[in-house]
């Protein structure tokens, strides 16, 4: 193994720009976050290989379980307190309030889980984590 190390330079911070609150929108939509015209998505949440359109390399994403934890963040966030302001305004029987709440967090959540899967995927690309980084640097071995 060498230990080179790499001296940063003008001409190595010269990379493609990459807008990381663009990539956050085209990753919601399921676009592709460099061109923002490819779809992102072959199946509900299995990203697809390439981008159609300008060819980006989506294998190396590493999304795992943050969209889950943030769907779950998300959905809590927005059941929990109009539960609670329900219950202590109007106090429904509990038959009801399980019969809107349920439905409503399981349809939150499968709503929202592909959105925010890709823009997690676009986060990534955005911020040159993996394998989105055109220049990785060398001695770390491939996931």
């Amino acid at each position: 193994m060498s230990t080179i190390t790499k001296i940063w330079t003008r001409e190595s911070g010269l990379t493609e720009k990459r807008d990381v609150w663009a990539a956050l929108k085209r990753g919601f939509r399921g676009r592709c976050p460099r061109c923002g015209k490819g779809k992102l998505f072959r199946a509900f949440l299995k990203v697809d290989n390439n981008c159609a359109v300008c060819g980006l390399d989506f294998t190396p994403h590493r999304a795992d379980d943050l969209p889950a934890y943030l769907v779950i963040v998300i959905v809590g966030h927005l059941v929990v307190p109009t539960a609670l302001i329900i219950e202590t305004d109007y106090s429904p029987p509990v038959w009801l309030q399980l019969a809107t709440y349920l439905p409503i967090t399981l349809l939150l959540s499968l709503l929202l889980l592909q959105p925010v899967k890709g823009a997690v995927v676009g986060l990534q690309w955005a911020l040159r984590m993996h394998g989105f980084d055109d220049n990785p640097p060398d001695g770390i071995p491939p996931v």
